[in-house]
């Protein structure tokens, strides 16, 4: 890797020089100024904003680095996406977006290349080790997600742990006792997704507050899995009544399966997940689901980043924001009182 010491002895000056150069504090004259810039091309040194500095200019570009696994609801990461793209064009911003799952090494490369004036991050996990990359290059960035630790970042997300509490309280009031957890395929806790993690432990925190019995089962997302699922759940816990499932894919074989295995929702079985609100109102019944307001987090997001590009170029200490957006429970057909003890109609 270059470094600034290599674009000092290529240019023909200290390295006190170049650092004067790429931040502006010392005037420094032009036929120096020069000197760096063709050290920085020729060598292909990578300064951040220094070079954006140096060059004088932004590239009123932001990264949106996004990855698309299998695994994830694509229509909610493209609609918060395109709520990121709409409000960078209010600021005169165009949107790089990144989809491929390039871990630490992507970040790096878009961070150091100065192509973008900010980044931000989607898919956020539990000791996200991107997050490292942006702090050690001092990128302006914004993440759509909760890292273990915010400090020194500026975020944005759904409470997804009041979203799960939510839930749990949902069945506990109308009588449930029994209860199931169906979330994503086993790969989204692999990578410790903040979403998925923060859910379950909202659910079962809250669950166990109550006195609900519970269990969690991984479900990938086909309608095989989900037979497989919801069959070993019943075997195990016959008595179970209500289910939550926090996989878009799997909403619909569940309320399929569990029709087929005769029980009725909501007279038997209570279904409530935690989806959009277009997805609960497609099935029948329609579903009681929680929700939250998906475009507002790419525009808080793009605010926050942008504030973050401003102070640089201010040269001030960028201010920490953590917005989290409050979830919704709306009651709609597949949620009523537990059924009471006995054998099943």
């Amino acid at each position: 890797m270059v470094t600034l010491a290599d674009v000092a002895r290529h240019a023909g000056v200290s390295s006190s020089t170049v650092s004067y150069a790429l931040s502006g504090k010392r005037p420094i004259s032009q036929e120096t100024r020069e000197r760096i810039e063709r050290a920085i091309t020729d060598l292909g040194y990578h300064p951040n904003a220094g070079a954006r500095a140096l060059a004088g200019k932004r590239s009123h570009i932001i990264a949106l680095v996004v990855p698309l696994h299998t695994e994830v609801y694509v229509p909610t990461m493209m609609e918060i996406a395109i709520a990121v793209t709409v409000a960078a064009r209010a600021h005169g911003y165009d949107v790089l977006l990144l989809t491929n799952d390039e871990g630490p090494e992507g970040v790096l490369r878009v961070a150091a290349s100065g192509l973008a004036d900010g980044v931000i991050l989607m898919d956020v996990r539990i000791g996200d080790d991107r997050i490292a990359v942006l702090r050690a290059q001092g990128t302006p960035a914004a993440l759509i997600g909760l890292p273990d630790v915010p400090d020194g970042l500026s975020c944005v997300d759904h409470d997804f742990t009041a979203a799960g509490a939510l839930c749990a309280d949902h069945l506990a009031d109308l009588g449930h006792r029994d209860v199931a957890f169906i979330g994503y395929g086993s790969a989204v806790y692999r990578r410790h997704a903040g979403y998925a993690e923060r859910t379950l432990s909202g659910f079962g925190a809250r669950a166990e507050l109550r006195g609900l019995r519970f269990v969690h089962r991984p479900c990938e997302s086909t309608y095989e899995s989900t037979a497989g699922t919801l069959s070993r759940i019943l075997a195990d816990r016959p008595d179970t009544t209500g289910f939550v499932v926090q996989n878009e894919a799997a909403i619909g074989p569940v309320l399929n399966l569990l029709r087929a295995g005769g029980r009725t929702v909501p007279e038997d079985a209570s279904v409530i997940a935690l989806c959009p609100e277009q997805l609960a109102e497609q099935h029948s019944p329609r579903l009681t689901a929680v929700t939250g307001p998906r475009r507002e987090l790419g525009r808080v997001a793009v605010e926050q980043v942008m504030a973050r590009i401003a102070a640089v170029a201010a040269g001030t200490e960028p201010m920490d924001q953590l917005a989290l957006t409050r979830p919704e429970l709306v009651v709609r057909e597949s949620t009523g009182p537990a059924p009471a003890p006995g054998p099943r109609r």
